[in-house]
């Protein structure tokens, strides 16, 4: 039974299309090149680094906003959550507490930082140069 060079380029063709379909469908599905997407209620939108009381630390440009605005002495985990636009990050500044800070959080995602608060005032801000001093400060007093 002989083949027609006609079906062998029609099969070669629909086989080359099928591969780069292939290929398209992995690489839009592996999350190479884009941020971590926020999704409520999944452990990866917030890693459980710490095991204090979670206050979020919602980041915008150029403000911040805490999820919590009334602070006991113990242990809390701050959750810097990039709302915004552009690399933010969150760093804690008190009594027992020196620049304790989380990674740089790019826009649609989040990082901990977990910090141990005694009776006092404290500055959460965003450490990235000009920030603070844009508006992205905060003094809490814990008491």
């Amino acid at each position: 039974m002989a083949i027609s060079t006609h079906t062998t380029r029609t099969a070669a063709g629909t086989a080359a299309a099928a591969f780069a379909a292939a290929l398209v469908l992995a690489a839009c599905s592996s999350g190479g090149g884009g941020g971590q997407a926020k999704s409520s209620g999944s452990a990866a939108a917030a890693p459980a680094t710490g095991t204090g009381t979670r206050v979020t630390v919602t980041e915008t440009e150029y403000g911040l906003k805490l999820s919590r605005s009334s602070f006991a002495p113990g242990t809390y985990t701050f959750v810097a959550d990039n709302a915004g636009h552009i690399t933010h990050a969150v760093s804690v500044d008190g009594p027992g507490v020196a620049d304790a800070r989380t990674k740089n959080v790019q826009s649609g995602q989040t990082a901990p930082l977990t910090v141990t608060l005694k009776k006092g005032t404290y500055d959460v801000y965003c450490p990235i140069p000009g920030h603070k001093q844009l508006g992205m400060d905060q003094h809490i007093t814990v008491g």
